[in-house]
């Protein structure tokens, strides 16, 4: 384990988490102006596909870290049996859940009852299948769905803040499972669908397109919202929500019903839109 990985054990997540939210959402225009500069530079970040690609239009971090993209930079697979990658990143892995577990690395796993904070949901993904996307700070944050669903419930796990960088998925032990995260349930024509938006250290939120900011909302217990009752659908390749920072979702298919694209693997470059698996059947 890295020392920069053993340290994240002991930082103050929530409260540096609390304060990146602070930056990020500061409107002094040399605070924002310094940290847009910053990331831009360090880590490449392409203004040209963004909706707007002057830097100083932005009047904060956090408005330029969910920056929308311009029409027609990304395109769903033509494909109208292909679920898509939910996000720009990398996969940090996929494939099938055997047993009820999940791959995280060599020598790393958890259970999809563990990320999904419940034996019951997690019944119907114990052989499924599932992909996780990692969303490094250059990438476009903004998640979209793999599939057309109605949403059914969200729950907002709490818990830990460490980095989701690849240092730390190799050795920190049930990360996905242990990181606060909110989970989103969906009914679709295959069956369920669960998108799990992972929370990270100086993730300072998840939004969501039905219900506006979603974390931080700091708690020790499980909180679950029912959405059965208000009829909200959301098509294929449309937005779903938005991070703060980077981070990482995790898609969850149940078993039978897809087979995950070809030349998908741990590391793989991945662009919103394109294919992560095809419909069966």
């Amino acid at each position: 384990m890295s020392w920069t990985t053993r340290l994240t054990y002991a930082l103050p997540h929530r409260a540096l988490s609390s304060l990146a939210r602070r930056l990020a959402y500061s409107r002094h225009p040399r605070t924002s102006a310094w940290l847009i500069d910053t990331v831009t530079r360090k880590f490449g970040v392409d203004l040209s596909e963004a909706e707007q690609p002057d830097p100083r239009s932005y009047p904060s971090f956090n408005a330029f870290f969910t920056r929308g993209l311009r029409a027609g930079v990304r395109v769903p697979d033509p494909d109208p049996r292909a679920l898509l990658i939910p996000a720009d990143g990398r996969i940090s892995q996929c494939g099938a859940i055997e047993g009820g577990r999940i791959f995280q690395a060599k020598g790393q796993s958890f259970t999809a009852a563990e990320l999904l904070a419940d034996d019951d949901a997690a019944r119907p993904y114990e052989d499924g299948l599932f992909a996780t996307v990692y969303l490094s700070p250059k990438d476009y944050h903004r998640v979209h769905m793999p599939w057309r669903g109605r949403l059914l419930e969200t729950v907002h796990v709490p818990g830990r803040l460490f980095s989701v960088g690849p240092a730390a998925v190799r050795t920190v032990p049930r990360l996905f499972a242990r990181n606060e995260r909110l989970v989103c349930h969906f009914d679709t024509d295959f069956g369920p669908m669960a998108m799990v938006m992972v929370g990270a250290l100086l993730v300072s939120g998840v939004e969501t397109v039905w219900s506006g900011i979603e974390i931080p909302r700091y708690g020790d217990a499980v909180t679950v919202k029912d959405y059965r009752g208000a009829d909200i659908r959301l098509e294929r390749f449309e937005e779903m929500a938005r991070f703060n920072y980077g981070s990482t979702v995790i898609v969850l298919l149940p078993a039978g019903v897809a087979r995950l694209a070809d030349g998908l693997g741990a590391e793989s470059p991945v662009r919103l839109g394109q294919r992560l698996a095809t419909l069966v059947g």
